[in-house]
């Protein structure tokens, strides 16, 4: 392992001397710009503005351009561009936005949003020399500016078909899914609502044993709420359906609620704490008897949720609790915990943790009878639990030149 380790850091060493010196230069008049997007097209971007200069880390920057989206009331999208001054432009920040449609193609978001970081640079760039390279142009038809009529009054409707198969000699799996949903969102009131059925199964054949497999379910949910201020809405939800594998002939839940906001939902692409209780009713039919001798149930329950979720310069957080118990018996409960966090810890090193776990003691549902090990390494069966748990953790490290600009697609990206 020694002898691998010298040999891969001469390799390395060689590859580097081998290339010669690019003759390609950064422009030291122009601003060093960090643009803070995951699921941005920086190729496109890189591209299309040629008056900055791109850095690796938001430490070289004097400007941190921090991107942030949302979904809107029609399924599109609100982009919130937060330009964050450093160095010579400390204290200096604007924020820009813009919308698109459900329908928009991807090249049609990118050219949105080159021309909206164009438009929030103007500001910093007319502070240096590259000011003087820097030509603005305004197009207009003259067309007189009109109010809009919706005649949809903000209903959007959407299906989907979606269907997988897949097979071998041996095995076959057929996935089969259709949706809709029906969504109307203002700044007053919000109203989702989805319908969705499901339908898995798959054949196995091995020697002379063959064997199948199958799960369905169908599930509507709906979800009305009022805003009555900048920091309270008041609203409820409701669900009902059906599922092979989670032994429900027939189940349905309502479920008002309240919410408050620490800070205002005006800042929410930046930062979100709210605290979300909801007490309601819930009724079950089962296809088998349960493990409380019951094919029928009814109850009383409630819930407390606390999330926070924070956008920053210097990473993102997103992490929820969640705590709910029937009020028949108090322990019959349930809690859940969730974290998502992307730190920037210092310059080039990035720790990424993702996980959840909960504490399962409300399984009402789980079957009397016994269940197959077919059944349970097929998955056709929820079985009984105190927990469940999912973890990831993951670190980068970028080092080497700060300088981002340039773009090369030859041999894919």
């Amino acid at each position: 392992m020694k002898n691998f380790s010298k040999l891969l850091f001469l390799l390395l060493f060689f590859t580097i001397k081998l290339f010669p010196a690019d003759s390609t230069q950064t422009d030291k008049n122009l601003i060093n710009v960090f643009i803070d997007c995951h699921h941005c097209d920086m190729n496109y971007i890189r591209t299309e503005i040629t008056f900055i200069n791109y850095v690796m880390d938001r430490k070289n920057a004097d400007l941190h351009i921090l991107v942030t989206r949302q979904h809107t009331g029609s399924n599109g999208r609100e982009y919130t561009l937060s330009f964050i001054g450093r160095k010579k432009f400390i204290n200096k920040n604007d924020t820009l936005s813009f919308f698109t449609q459900p329908d928009n193609s991807d090249d049609e978001v990118r050219r949105k949003m080159v021309n909206t970081l164009k438009l929030g640079l103007i500001r910093y760039v007319a502070a240096t020399e590259a000011a003087n390279n820097i030509n603005i142009t305004y197009n207009s038809n003259g067309a007189e500016k009109q109010s809009i009529v919706d005649p949809w009054d903000y209903w959007v409707f959407r299906t989907r078909l979606h269907g997988y198969f897949r097979g071998e000699e041996s095995y076959t799996t057929i996935f089969l899914n259709a949706s809709m949903n029906v969504n109307r969102i203002t700044e007053n009131w919000k109203f989702k609502s989805s319908f969705s059925s499901y339908y898995t199964e798959s054949n196995f054949s091995h020697k002379t044993t063959q064997f199948s497999s199958y799960t369905r379910s169908n599930i509507a949910e709906v979800l009305l709420v009022k805003s009555i201020s900048n920091h309270w809405s008041l609203g409820g939800n409701t669900r009902c359906g059906n599922s092979t594998y989670m032994n429900y002939k027939i189940f349905a839940e309502i479920a008002p609620a309240i919410e408050y906001n620490i800070y205002p939902y005006s800042e929410s692409t930046r930062k979100i704490f709210r605290i979300l209780y909801q007490v309601g009713y819930a009724y079950a039919q089962f296809n088998e008897m349960t493990i409380y001798d019951k094919l029928e149930d009814a109850k009383f329950k409630q819930s407390l949720e606390v999330a926070l979720e924070i956008k920053q310069p210097w990473g993102t957080v997103e992490t929820s609790i969640e705590g709910s118990n029937f009020f028949y018996d108090f322990s019959k409960n349930r809690l859940e915990m969730d974290v998502e966090l992307s730190l920037r810890l210092f310059k080039g090193f990035t720790l990424d943790i993702d996980g959840g776990y909960s504490l399962i003691h409300d399984q009402l549902n789980i079957p009397k009878s016994d269940i197959s090990d077919e059944e349970v390494l097929l998955r056709r069966r929820q079985l009984e639990t105190q927990y469940e748990f999912y973890t990831s953790i993951g670190v980068s490290y970028t080092f080497g030149s700060i300088y981002n600009n340039i773009v090369n697609p030859r041999f894919g990206n």
